[in-house]
């Protein structure tokens, strides 16, 4: 393992995530590179300015600060939707340094790995998949802090174009976050994703839904507690965000609601048929599984990935 050092990072979506970045790297690891910002004009990055997460903001439009921002940067980080990951890297590949690692932070990996395969062609060695698993309700830069990675995994999902240093470099800036950074394919990836946070997002957006379309649902709304708060926490996450994931990782996501709705059918049956013992017998294993990775530190270091927004 390599302590981390840098001269020059580069956000692009200065949000709550590429914000928390910048803030642990500098409040938390106490390091003194060069923070730049870059959004898709000169005001989207103006509060990180303001408020200090950033020293300089550049807009994506225009070629000559876009040039000036990336010119001997260490680091790039994608901090935007997935579906925009492949245009931004096609933005910027004309001004990238030959010595320049670009990760991203996008909740998806499959299709950002042929993203970035299209958009940089043989200088795809120079870019590390990356998926920080932190997150919380609120949103954008004012919300970004200095400790939110401590204890949250990070995922990285190499190429094996990359160079061992380069992943490791990657590795290294994360864990300088506080973060437990992990491997495994982009395909393991999207398939286990697609499970333990994309399925419950659409869960949680299903069940507003549906209360919306009822004629009383305001009356439903009006008598909703804690186990409807719990559940649909995630509901007030970002729509776009959420929809390009979904459309993103659209098979893995169709399995993983075909295997529900196989669960959901079998608990109706159960109903159907009064059937007590069927359903207490599934309800205890569900409760035994979530207690033991909860025991596990599931909770500490699930984080959001599931965030909000970036």
């Amino acid at each position: 393992m390599t302590a981390f050092t840098f001269n020059k990072l580069v956000i692009f979506g200065v949000g709550l995530i590429g914000g928390s970045l910048a803030r642990a790297l500098r409040e938390r690891a106490g390091l003194a590179g060069r923070v730049v910002g870059v959004g898709r004009s000169a005001q989207s990055v103006a509060r990180a300015l303001e408020i200090g997460v950033i020293d300089e903001a550049a807009a994506l439009d225009d070629d000559t600060a876009l040039a000036r921002a990336l010119e001997g940067a260490d680091v790039v980080l994608l901090a935007a939707p997935v579906a925009q990951t492949g245009p931004l890297l096609a933005r910027i590949a004309p001004f990238l340094d030959a010595r320049t690692i670009v990760t991203d932070a996008g909740s998806t990996k499959s299709d950002v790995v042929a993203a970035a395969r299209s958009a940089l062609g043989a200088r795809v060695a120079q870019f590390v998949p990356g998926h920080p698993i932190a997150g919380r309700e609120s949103s954008g830069v004012d919300a970004a802090l200095p400790e939110l990675y401590v204890d949250r995994n990070v995922v990285l999902c190499p190429l094996a174009e990359n160079a061992p240093e380069t992943v490791e470099r990657i590795a290294a800036m994360w864990r300088a976050t506080g973060a437990c950074v992990r491997q495994i394919s982009e395909g393991q990836h999207d398939r286990v994703f697609a499970s333990v946070s994309h399925l419950p997002h659409v869960l949680s957006f299903a069940l507003v839904e549906q209360i919306l379309e009822a004629p009383d649902a305001q009356l439903k709304f009006s008598f909703a507690a804690g186990g409807f708060r719990d559940f649909t926490r995630i509901a007030a996450s970002s729509p776009e965000m959420w929809r390009d994931v979904c459309l993103a990782n659209r098979t893995a996501l169709l399995a993983e609601l075909d295997a529900y709705t196989d669960v959901l059918a079998r608990f109706r049956a159960a109903i159907d048929a009064s059937d007590g013992a069927a359903l207490e017998a599934a309800f205890a294993r569900s409760r035994v599984a979530r207690q033991e990775w909860q025991e596990r530190g599931g909770i500490r270091n699930s984080g959001d990935g599931d965030r909000a927004a970036k």
